[in-house]
This record gives C-alpha cells, structure tokens and sequence, in this order.
C-alpha cells in the first residue's frame, strides 16, 4: 500500500547542518532565465516579477538560475553578474529587491516554514561564448588548460566551435586566487540582501566542472595532476564562500556536481576522492546532475548507459547518487533530473538514495507543482505525475550531429517559457 500524504518523507521538513530548515524535499532546481537589466547585468524587474510563481507554489527549497561571479566571463550575454570591481552599495539594493521578491508571496504563513532561496553562483571558463562578456569579442575565454570544446570529428563541428567559442587560455595561479576571491564576493553580496545560501555550480562543464576532470584539466601545479589537486579551487572556493558568509546565521552553501563525467570505467574512485574532499570542505548539500556542452546528459538522460536496477527506476542520476551516498553517508544528497511520479519521489527519498529532488523543467510547465500536484491530497498516485515538453531538434540541426545544439533549442524553448511567465 502506497503511504499517505502525511507520512511521504518527501513531505517532511529536513535541517541542514547550517541550521537551515527546507519545510519539505522538493526543490526548484537552477534554470537558465536570461532575465538581467541588459545594461547593467544586474537583476531585472522581469525577474523580479518570476519569482512569485515559485515562491507561492510550496516548494521546500527555490534555486535560482545561475549568476556569474565576472561579467567579463559569461555564460549568455543575459546572465545577471556581480561585477567584484563595482561597489556593494552600488549593486545591493538591486539584489535586495530580488531577494525580497520571493517573500510576499510564500505559500507558508508560518516564516519558519518558508521557502529558502540560494542563488547559484557559477563561471563559464570556456563555455563562455565569444562576444557573451565583457571582454573584447577576440579576447579569449580561460579554463585550467588550453582544451577546446570537442563537438565530434569534421570540418563543420570544429568551425561552429571555433567561431563560437575559440580554444581556451590557461589560467595562470594569480588569476585562479582572483576567481576564488569573486566566488566569496559574490556569496557575501548575496548574503548581505537577504538570500538564504548559495549553490556554487560544479557541473555542466562550467569552470569547476572543468578543474575537477582529467579530461580538461592537464595541469601540473598545485590545482592539477591528481584527483586531489584538481579539486583543489573547488575546496578553496567553498572555504573562501563560508569565511566571508559566516556572520550571516544559517547561511546555506550547497554545491552541484556531475556524475556523467565519471561514467568511465575507473573513474569513481577519483570523483568519490574529490566528494570527499568537497564535504570536507563544509557544504550543506550535494546536488548530484550531469552533463556538459559536449554531452548534454542534463538534457538527454543516460539511456543506453543505465544498469537493469537504474532503469526501473526515474531519476537519470539516481545510481551515481546511491554509490556516493555509501561513501558519504553524512551529507544531504539532491538529484536532479528525470523524475517523473510522486511514487518514484518518494521512492528515492525513502530508499536512501537521496534526501532532495530537484525539479527543472517541470517547474517551468507547472510552477506550484507541489501544491497542486504532489502534496496534494486530491490528486491520486496515479495521477500524481510532472510532465516535460521534449522539443525535437529542426532538420537541419540534426544533419549537424551535434547533441549540445539540440540540446540548446531545448534549453531556449523553457527559457522562453520562463521569460513569458515573467511578463505575465
């Protein structure tokens, strides 16, 4: 028999060791919005305006899309930025309002039982698109070595991502410290406005992502050689964060990891070094996803890659989840992506796999997805499901053969979907 609404453990409140307290484990998960001020970079009225739909839809925990910690590193020339060069005071009552837009309306009246908010901070390194910061058009992007993005063999793959992105430049040490300390600016601006935490992002392929794997990081200093010294920035960058956050009581640090990058035989007894190392470091919660530019799995799944045991159940990431919980027994662990049913939430949370579920694209298609769906006493497990609109790439896409372009119509459709959302 299938347990009641009040007794589903995705219902109940859980504590993280910051002292934050999610009134359930259902979370918003980050989602690319393209919403800042053009001008500016910073938060926009428009934003502003989405964030009462996810706010008021009874959510255990918001995280919002990512913001980068340097407008000249973008990761769309839309992504709102905190300029370390810019004073606070300048800037803050931009977040303030931002952060303040996600209170008045809390589906809870009780404020202890109120919808948390982070933000998740992030740098692009390579993925960050020519023309998309403010450095000069042919300036190049940087990453820990000169790996360009591998979009396949031939002529056209190669001469999208050269126009597009160009190879990398290495990054020297002193630039590394300057971004751990834009990393801890960030957080302290953010802090200082009132949000409740920060999700430094390590995954997607995104500059952390692209320290922590072998593949992209072939240096030979102290942030390369080993699985330990690649996480090395990630370690300094989650110190750096609670050092300038820690008069702020119950200020929340989480981070986003992949698992697709570790999918090669091997590789686990590196990224379990690193997770290890990450935890040890002082994060509230670990955010468990994949994929990158080269290989959108956050967009696609796993299939064709998944175990008998995966397969039965929703969620793409949920083995990678389950080995790692073994290993790390005492940090929260979020998974992101493919769930589908309240039954295969719950399933999850109660088998231990995880004690959070993050939800994307289906908070796009139903913002109040808990309320009205989940948690809600109406609806019967049957029927109690989140939906997805898979947008199939144009002909001419296809001919490409590159994944990472239709995955980026797919991504462009919901960010669309979010920017109406916004303006209604």
């Amino acid at each position: 028999m299938a347990p009641s609404l009040t007794n589903l453990k995705i219902s109940r409140p859980l504590t993280l060791k910051s002292g934050l307290v999610l009134p359930n484990r259902l979370v918003k998960a980050a989602m690319a919005e393209w919403l800042c001020d053009f001008e500016t970079k910073l938060p926009s009225e428009r934003l502003n305006s989405l964030s009462k739909f996810w706010a008021k839809g009874g959510w255990g925990m918001l995280i919002t899309g990512n913001i980068e910690i340097d407008p000249r590193h973008m990761g769309s020339p839309d992504d709102v930025a905190i300029d370390p060069n810019q004073p606070i005071d300048d800037i803050l009552p931009y977040f303030t309002r931002w952060a303040e837009s996600f209170r008045g309306s809390s589906s809870f009246d009780d404020n202890e039982k109120r919808t948390p908010v982070l933000v998740q901070i992030n740098h692009p390194g390579r993925q960050s698109p020519r023309g998309a910061g403010s450095r000069g058009f042919f300036e190049q992007s940087v990453a820990p070595s000169a790996v360009p993005i591998n979009w396949g063999p031939g002529v056209l793959p190669w001469l999208i991502r050269t126009l597009v992105f160009g190879t990398p430049r290495e990054l020297l040490e002193s630039e590394i410290e300057e971004i751990v300390r834009n990393f801890a600016h960030s957080a302290r601006v953010l802090a200082e406005a009132g949000f409740d935490g920060v999700q430094i992002h390590a995954a997607h392929g995104y500059l952390l992502s692209q320290f922590l794997s072998k593949e992209t990081n072939l240096r030979g200093d102290k942030y390369g050689g080993n699985a330990e010294k690649r996480a090395t920035v990630v370690v300094e960058v989650i110190e750096a964060v609670k050092e300038a956050t820690r008069g702020f009581k119950g200020f929340t640090v989480g981070i986003k990891v992949n698992s697709a990058d570790f999918e090669r035989e091997g590789e686990m007894e590196d990224v379990v070094k690193q997770l290890k190392l990450i935890v040890e470091a002082g994060v509230d919660f670990v955010e468990v996803s994949g994929g990158t530019y080269e290989n959108p799995s956050m967009s696609y799944g796993l299939e064709g890659k998944k175990s008998e045991r995966t397969k039965a159940r929703e969620a793409f990431f949920l083995e990678f989840s389950s080995l790692a919980r073994r290993e790390l027994p005492e940090v929260p662990l979020m998974v992101t992506g493919g769930f589908t049913t309240r039954l295969g939430m719950e399933a999850a949370v109660a088998q231990g796999d995880c004690e959070l579920v993050g939800l994307g694209r289906p908070a796009v298609l139903n913002p109040t997805l808990p309320n009205n769906t989940i948690f809600n006493k109406e609806v019967k497990d049957e029927d109690a499901k989140v939906y997805r609109r898979k947008n199939e790439p144009s002909w001419l896409i296809r001919q490409l053969g590159i994944k990472a372009v239709g995955a980026g119509a797919d991504t462009t459709w919901y960010t669309k979907q979010l920017q109406n959302l916004a303006s209604s």
